[in-house]
């Protein structure tokens, strides 16, 4: 089945051509991690293209302390924080629920549940990949996650719409955010260095 695109064009290019045409939009999400193992400690973004500026400030602050998942963020725990921004991109219709790769794309699914309702749910590409999953394991993860509680079978797998995509994501620690906020006071500089350790 030929796949649709859902949004412009594809690519690292395609979407630095998007964001100089556009004033840097761009469908994001902000994760916060925890500690040596790193542990979710939050993460909420948005599938519709947002000014990066305002995006990021809001959706830092979102996945801070609005995760229902987990309590908000506190002052503590920042010593210990990961904080990763994914830009999506790449938007793509799948043929059916198992057309995309474990570790390169991030997917979101529609179904419709046990009470008639439609919900969705997704997962950013590393997911699958750190929890060691398959393209089943993760489906089924992602069903529970958008509160589907019935059992799960293999025809029914086959009424979701799955939607693929990729991001380019950055990570910086705590200690390098204060270590390039150390920088930049003492150069007289507001231009933070380079800092990502992370790149996906």
């Amino acid at each position: 089945m030929r796949r649709q695109r859902l949004r412009g064009s594809s690519g690292a290019a395609g979407l630095r051509r998007r964001r100089s045409r556009d004033g840097c939009r761009s469908p994001l999400f902000v994760t916060w991690k925890t500690g040596r193992d790193k542990r979710l400690r939050g993460c909420i973004g948005t599938f519709s293209a947002m000014n990066l500026h305002s995006g990021l400030r809001e959706y830092t602050l979102t996945s801070a302390l609005k995760d229902s998942r987990f309590p908000p963020l506190t002052r503590e725990e920042l010593p210990k924080l990961f904080c990763s921004v994914s830009l999506l991109t790449n938007f793509e219709d799948a043929s059916d629920y198992l057309d995309w790769e474990v570790g390169i794309h991030g997917i979101r699914i529609e179904f419709i549940n046990e009470k008639g309702v439609k919900r969705t749910a997704t997962y950013l590409p590393e997911v699958a990949k750190e929890q060691d999953w398959d393209q089943i394991q993760t489906i089924d993860s992602l069903l529970r996650k958008g509160g589907f509680k019935a059992p799960i079978t293999n025809d029914f797998r086959k009424t979701i719409k799955l939607t693929r995509y990729r991001s380019e994501k950055v990570t910086i620690s705590y200690a390098e955010y204060m270590a390039s906020r150390q920088h930049c006071f003492q150069n007289g500089t507001l231009h933070a260095p380079p800092l990502y350790n992370h790149y996906s």
